[in-house]
C-alpha cells in the first residue's frame, strides 16, 4: 500500500489517500516520504514537489501500444526491494523508470522528465553573452545502436529474460555498438523494448549540449524547460536577433540585421507575446531585407526585444535546461541537453521521421565526378591536364587538389608533389618527372566542409608490355587486339609481323615487317594453315614496353573460304562479264561471244579482260560455258584472274592416244588419276574401298583397318582387342591381366605373438585384398615359425586361411636343449578377392613355457602349367 491522489484529477487540495499502485510516479513519492523505509525523517512532505510527479504519473498511466495488438501503460514499476542500498542509487533506479531526473531547484526537490513540451524562452545571438553558444558533442562509442534489455518476464516463469534493439542503419554506417542494460522493475516485454529503444534513440538523436551564459534573461526559466536556440552561427543564416522599430497599424518589425525567406513553404517569426511567453506568428510579405510584414502583431511587443525565425527547411534547435549556475559578474551560466520532441513517438509508436538540417553549414558539396587526367611531353619532363565535374552546383565551392607519386617499387610510399586550391574544375601539372601519379580532388564550401574525396590514378612512363593478345582468324587474315592488365587511355600498340619466329627486339625490329600502331591490328594476305608470328609493345609518350609474342593461323574452314572467293570472283569484272545473261529471242537458241575490253576506272587505274563465252537455252533452261582472264585493280592491289564456267572441267593428255583425263572438276568434286602434294590440309581424308580402310574425322578421330608404324607413339589412353608384341615397355600405373605367362608372388611378414607363462593362448591376423576387379585363383601359403625356449607345456600352432584351419602340436619337450625350433606350413588355393588369416599359439602344462610364433604369408598365382 502507498498513497495516491485522494481526487481524480487532483485539482483541489493535494490530498492523498492509501491504496495499491504500481504507478512509479507515487512509489518514488512513497519513498521518499515515508518515515520507515523511505526518507520520511529527512525529507518532508513539502520537500518533494507532488505536482511535477502528477504530471509525471498522467504521463506514466498513458496507455500506448504494447507491441501485441493491445495497449498497456507507458509505465510501471513492479519491484522487491530485498537489500539495503544508499538512498540516491535507488532513487536513480526508480526514475530510470520514468525517463526522468531529481533536480533540487532551491526550494524544492522536483524532476525533471524527458517527454515533450511547450518551449519557455528562445535565446539568440542578440540576447547572450559575448553572442556566441558553445556546443559540445557525445563520442562516437557513446552511441549505441544495439541495447540488450534485461527485465523479469512472467511469461518465463519470472525468470529474466533479454529483450534486443537494434538500428540496422547506424550499424551499417558506424558498425555494431552494443548496451546491455537491466530494465528496474519491468515485468512487461513491451515497456521493455520501449526502455531500449528510448536509450538508443536519446543517444543518436540527442548528441548535443549547449552552453552559454545571458543576464537577467537567464530567470525565464528553470532546470528542464525547453529553450529555443536560434544560432546564426550554427544556422549559416540569419535566424535571430533583436527587434530595431515596429509599427503596430502596419504589423511591420524592423529587424537588426537583414533576412533571407525561402521562395516556397511558410516562415514563422517567433517574438515575444502579451505575457511575457513567446509568441509564433507568420511573415505575410517582406518589404525589405530587414523588414518583415507579420499577419500577427500583438501590441506589447517592444523595440530591442528578441525575435527567432523558423524556416521551412531548417528544423527548430530545442534543448532542455539541466543546469542554471549564477556566475560572479551578474550573469547566470546555461547548460541544455538537446531535445527532439519526435522521440515520443518513436519510441511508442514506432513512427518514422526524416529530419530536417539544423544548419545550412551541413550541406556538404558532394564528390567532384568524371576526373581524367591527360598526359603531354614538354621537352625532357611532362605535364598532365586534369578535368572534372560536379553532379550539381554549389555556391563558392572550390576544389582542393593533391598530387602524389611513386616510383613502382612497393616499398616506396607515396610523396607529395604539389597540392592547390582552384575554383576551377580543371588544373594542370608541368614539369613532372616519370612515375607512378595519383590525383586526389575534393570539393570545400565557403563553411570549410569537405566532401568526399575523388581519385584517379596515372603513370608517365613507359607502360607495361599487353597482359593478354586475342587473336580473331578470318579468312587469309587475323585480327590482332592487345588488353592491358589495367585499362589505360593514353596506351597504343606497335605491331610486328614475320611468317617465322624471332627471339631477340633487335632481330624483331630488323627482320619482321612493322605494320603500324592502333589499338588493335588487321592483318591480311596470309596463308591459310600456317603459322604467323606477332610481337606487340605498348607505347605511350614517356616510352614504349618489351615485346609480347604470339602465334596464331588464318581459319581453316574450307566451305567458308569458297563462299569467301564467291564474293570476290561475283563483284570482279571478269566474273560479272561471264555470269551476265544475255537475252535469247527464242528457246533452243545458241550465241557464242567474245570479249575483249581495256578501260581505266574512276581512280585513274588500268584495268584488262578478255574471253569468249557460249550461251544457250533449252526447254526454259540457260546453260553457258566460258572461259576468261583479267587483270583488274583492286583495293588489295592489282589482281590477275583465270575463270571458267562450265559443268565440267577436265585435263586430258592424249600422247600415245590416251583418252582418259588425269582430272576432271564435276559437281563441286575434283578426281584426279594420281596426284603429288607437298602439302595437305584437309578436315576429313577418307580411302577407297567400302567400307574405306582408312579415314580421319574432324574431331581427330583416326580409324584404319591395319596400321605399320614404325616411329613414336603419344596416347593419353587406348585400348587394344588383340595381339600386343613389344621388346620391352615401362609402365607406371596399374597392370591387370585375367591371364598370363610367367609367375607372380607376393609375401608378408605377419606380427609375431610370445607367451612366457602356462595355460595361455595369444593370436595375431591380417586380411589380403586383391587388388584385381574380377575374381583370380591364387595360392595362399602360411609359414608358421614356431621357437621354444624352455619348460614343458605342450606347445599348439592353428593357422585358419578363409576358414580352413589347420592345427598342430609343435615342439615337443626334449630335456637338455634350451631352444627348439619348427615351422608348420598350410596352403590353401581360393579365388576370394579377400582373404582372412590368423595364426594362434597357445601352451599348456604346469611349468612355465615361453613360446613364439612368427608367421609369413606368401601371395602366389601362375600362368604355367604342371605335369606328373
Amino acid at each position: 500500500m502507498t498513497r495516491i491522489p485522494a481526487h481524480i484529477p487532483a485539482c483541489g487540495t493535494g490530498a492523498f489517500k492509501p491504496a495499491y499502485t504500481n504507478n512509479p510516479a507515487w512509489c518514488t513519492m512513497d519513498k521518499l516520504t515515508h518515515p520507515r523505509y523511505g526518507l520520511g525523517r529527512r525529507i518532508g512532505g513539502a520537500d518533494v514537489d507532488k505536482w511535477a510527479l502528477y504530471a509525471i504519473a498522467q504521463y506514466c498511466d498513458q496507455p500506448v501500444p504494447d507491441g501485441f495488438g493491445g495497449t498497456e501503460p507507458r509505465m510501471t514499476l513492479n519491484a522487491y526491494i530485498t537489500t539495503q542500498r544508499k538512498a540516491y542509487d535507488v532513487l536513480a533506479d526508480f526514475c530510470s523508470v520514468m525517463r526522468c531526473m531529481p533536480v533540487w531547484n532551491g526550494r524544492k526537490m522536483t524532476f525533471i522528465q524527458d517527454r515533450p513540451s511547450d518551449k519557455a524562452w528562445t535565446y539568440t545571438n542578440g540576447n547572450v553573452v559575448g553572442g556566441r553558444f558553445k556546443y559540445s558533442f557525445s563520442a562516437l562509442k557513446d552511441r549505441h545502436n544495439a541495447i540488450e534489455v534485461r527485465y523479469t518476464d512472467p511469461l518465463n516463469g519470472w525468470q529474466t529474460s533479454t529483450e534486443l534493439v537494434e538500428d540496422h542503419a547506424s550499424q551499417a554506417r558506424y558498425g555494431r555498438n552494443l548496451l546491455k542494460m537491466d530494465a528496474f522493475g519491468c515485468t512487461s516485454r513491451g515497456q521493455a523494448h520501449r526502455t531500449g529503444l528510448w536509450v538508443m534513440m536519446t543517444e543518436l538523436l540527442e548528441t548535443q549540449t549547449v552552453d552559454f551564459s545571458v543576464g537577467a534573461e537567464g530567470l525565464r526559466h528553470t532546470p528542464g524547460d525547453i529553450i529555443e536556440v536560434c544560432d546564426n552561427d550554427y544556422a549559416g543564416a540569419s535566424v535571430g536577433g533583436r527587434i530595431t522599430d515596429l509599427d503596430i497599424s502596419t504589423r511591420t518589425l524592423t529587424l537588426d540585421r537583414e533576412i533571407t525567406l525561402p521562395e516556397s513553404g511558410a516562415t514563422t517569426l517567433n517574438i515575444v507575446g502579451p505575457d511575457g511567453k513567446p509568441f509564433s506568428t507568420e511573415i505575410q510579405s517582406q518589404p525589405a531585407p530587414d523588414r518583415v510584414v507579420t499577419k500577427v502583431l500583438p501590441e506589447t511587443v517592444q523595440p530591442y526585444s528578441i525575435w527567432g525565425l523558423k524556416l521551412p527547411s531548417l528544423k527548430r534547435r530545442l534543448f532542455r535546461c539541466v543546469r542554471i549556475k549564477e556566475n560572479d559578474d551578474g550573469t547566470y551560466a546555461i547548460t541544455a541537453l538537446q531535445h527532439v520532441p519526435e522521440k515520443e513517438s518513436i519510441v511508442d509508436n514506432g513512427a518514422h521521421f526524416d529530419p530536417l538540417p539544423g544548419t545550412t553549414n551541413s550541406i556538404i558539396p558532394p564528390a567532384v565526378q568524371h576526373l581524367t587526367v591527360s598526359t603531354d611531353n614538354d621537352s625532357t619532363l611532362y605535364q598532365a591536364k586534369a578535368k572534372w565535374d560536379t553532379p550539381r552546383v554549389v555556391k563558392g565551392v572550390r576544389f582542393v587538389v593533391r598530387l602524389t607519386i611513386r616510383n613502382g617499387k612497393d616499398d616506396d610510399p607515396a610523396r607529395l608533389v604539389t597540392t592547390a586550391t582552384t575554383s576551377e574544375t580543371e588544373y594542370a601539372f608541368h614539369e613532372l618527372p616519370l612515375g607512378d601519379y595519383t590525383l586526389t580532388v575534393r570539393a570545400i564550401n565557403g563553411f570549410g566542409q569537405q566532401g568526399e574525396p575523388s581519385s584517379v590514378t596515372f603513370s608517365i612512363q613507359a607502360p607495361a608490355a599487353p597482359s593478354t593478345i586475342e587473336l580473331t582468324p578470318g579468312y587469309f587474315q587475323i585480327t590482332v587486339t592487345p588488353y592491358q592488365a589495367i585499362y589505360d587511355a593514353s596506351v597504343q600498340y606497335e605491331f610486328w609481323y614475320s611468317a617465322t619466329q624471332l627471339t631477340t627486339a633487335a632481330d624483331i625490329q630488323s627482320k619482321a615487317q612493322y605494320l603500324g600502331i592502333g589499338s588493335f591490328w588487321i592483318k591480311d594476305g596470309l596463308k591459310p594453315l600456317h603459322d604467323a608470328w606477332f610481337y606487340v609493345r605498348s607505347v605511350n609518350l614517356a616510352g614504349k614496353s618489351v615485346f609480347a609474342e604470339v602465334s596464331g593461323r588464318p581459319s581453316d574452314d574450307a566451305k567458308g573460304y569458297l563462299d569467301f572467293f564467291k564474293g570476290l570472283i561475283t563483284e570482279a569484272y571478269l566474273g560479272t562479264e561471264l555470269l551476265k545473261k544475255i537475252d535469247l529471242t527464242e528457246d533452243n537458241a545458241s550465241k557464242l561471244q567474245q570479249f575483249s575490253k581495256e578501260w581505266k576506272d574512276a581512280n585513274d587505274k588500268w584495268n584488262a579482260m578478255w574471253g569468249v563465252k557460249i550461251e544457250q537455252t533449252k526447254d526454259g533452261k540457260y546453260y553457258v560455258a566460258g572461259i576468261g582472264l583479267s587483270m583488274e585493280d583492286t583495293p588489295d592491289g592489282k589482281i590477275s584472274q583465270f575463270l571458267v564456267a562450265a559443268d565440267r572441267i577436265a585435263y586430258i593428255n592424249p600422247a600415245n592416244g590416251n583418252q582418259t583425263p588425269g582430272f576432271v572438276m564435276q559437281g563441286d568434286q575434283i578426281i584426279m588419276n594420281e596426284a603429288f602434294l607437298k602439302y595437305l590440309s584437309a578436315p576429313t581424308i577418307t580411302s577407297g574401298g567400302n567400307p574405306p580402310a582408312f579415314s580421319l574425322t574432324p574431331d581427330g578421330k583416326l580409324t584404319a583397318k591395319n596400321a605399320d608404324i614404325s616411329g613414336h607413339i603419344n596416347a593419353v589412353s587406348g585400348s587394344f582387342t588383340g595381339e600386343i608384341n613389344a621388346t620391352s615397355g615401362k609402365f607406371s600405373g596399374v597392370i591387370e591381366a585375367k591371364e598370363f605367362v610367367g609367375d607372380i608372388c607376393g609375401s608378408k611378414v605377419m606380427q609375431g605373438v610370445s607367451i612366457r607363462a602356462t595355460n595361455d593362448e595369444r593370436s595375431t591376423s591380417t586380411r589380403y585384398t586383391d587388388s584385381a576387379t574380377y575374381q583370380i585363383g591364387k595360392t595362399i601359403t602360411v609359414m608358421a615359425n614356431c621357437e621354444r625356449n624352455g619348460g614343458s607345456g605342450a606347445i599348439t600352432v592353428t593357422i585358419n586361411i578363409n576358414g580352413q584351419v589347420k592345427t598342430a602340436e609343435v615342439i615337443p619337450y626334449t630335456a637338455g636343449l634350451p631352444a627348439m625350433y619348427q615351422t608348420v606350413v598350410f596352403s590353401v588355393y581360393t579365388t576370394s578377392p579377400v582373404v582372412d588369416i590368423s595364426v594362434s599359439l597357445r601352451v599348456g602344462g604346469q611349468y612355465t613355457t615361453e613360446a613364439s610364433v612368427w608367421p609369413l604369408v606368401m601371395v602366389s598365382r601362375s600362368g604355367s602349367n604342371f605335369t606328373n
